[in-house]
């Protein structure tokens, strides 16, 4: 310090100094570049993972609640064909032709509002397919990405035991498994 005055620096000071003066070399310079680059992929490898995952959730819950109002236009239906064949039967068991005609327009207005709820009901189920096909893609992908995400916490995992072992071909080993995982990340991204 300038003034004359006496500082005493502690051991971690001394340290802190050093690490920041001398950057790592070597096998540990270069384990823990590529860990921390790892590490980062893998966080947003697992991030995609997870939102994947919630859409198909999502989409598999649209899919259940489509097909409910399907079955419920469905039901519809049955209800409607009901009154249909009540309004046939009565106008077979009358002999009132004004009570035919009447019956008559009954049974045409059934039919053409069944034809309407048909109409519906199969739009409906052709939307929950569409939402199960959906589901089943992102889940797909869901699993890509966590495929991708597991290679490369087995390659930081390898980083750590090279460290360790200060074995360059675990190096190499941790490599191979990012590059593996990366491919997997990219595969995932593409919808593979």
């Amino acid at each position: 310090m300038s003034g004359g005055q006496f500082h005493v620096h502690g051991p971690h000071d001394h340290e802190m100094e050093h690490a920041a003066q001398h950057e790592p070399k070597g096998l540990a310079g270069q384990l823990a570049v590529i860990t921390a680059v790892l590490a980062t992929v893998g966080a947003c490898f697992s991030y995609m993972g997870g939102a994947t995952q919630a859409n198909a959730g999502l989409y598999k819950n649209n899919a259940a609640i489509t097909k409910t109002e399907a079955a419920n236009r469905w039901n519809y239906f049955q209800a409607k064909s009901s009154k249909q064949n009540m309004a046939e039967l009565a106008m077979d068991l009358t002999t009132s032709d004004d009570q035919k005609a009447k019956y008559r327009e009954k049974i045409a207005r059934y039919e053409s509002e069944k034809n309407e709820i048909k109409t519906q009901a199969e739009a409906l189920e052709a939307k929950s397919a569409e939402w199960d096909h959906k589901s089943e893609e992102q889940l797909h992908e869901h699993h890509r990405w966590a495929q991708a995400t597991t290679v490369l916490q087995v390659s930081i995992a390898l980083a750590a035991i090279a460290l360790l072992t200060r074995r360059r071909w675990m190096e190499g080993a941790t490599v191979i498994a990012g590059v593996v995982g990366i491919a997997l990340g990219v595969a995932a991204w593409f919808h593979f």
